[in-house]
């Protein structure tokens, strides 16, 4: 892994459809933007700022995510996420978490990576597979 610096950024952006819904999770939720919709945005945005600094061979894993879902986004709206790098120790790294639709900000808060060897951990899952 390259060194990554602080205040590296990435950023998703994706229109809200029928299959991002609460109340496609759970039907009698609103048919609004759902938060696991919203977070995997942000994760998407965090893995965004990392890609320049991980090395063939790494990716990254969540290790923590910790949000407030402020205001619900209906069906076709666009929807944007932003991650800022705040803190790296090693290959942990702490991201500053965002997300906005076409009037609000609609989520904040902090998500941690941990940048990874994918053989190896691929190698650690084996047995897990195995079961």
């Amino acid at each position: 892994m390259r060194q990554v610096p602080l205040n590296a950024t990435g950023s998703r952006e994706l229109v809200v459809a029928a299959e991002h819904l609460a109340g496609a999770v759970v039907a009698t939720l609103p048919q609004v933007m759902s938060t696991p919709t919203m977070v995997a945005l942000m994760e998407q945005a965090a893995i965004a700022a990392l890609t320049p600094y991980i090395e063939d061979g790494e990716t990254s894993v969540g290790t923590s995510i910790s949000v407030e879902h402020l205001a619900a986004t209906p069906v076709g709206h666009r929807v944007s996420a932003e991650a800022e790098v705040t803190k790296v120790e090693g290959r942990r790294i702490e991201f500053r978490v965002a997300a906005f639709d076409e009037s609000d900000q609609i989520g904040r808060g902090v998500h941690n990576r941990a940048v990874i060897d994918l053989a190896k951990f691929t190698e650690r899952l084996k047995p897990k597979l195995k079961s």
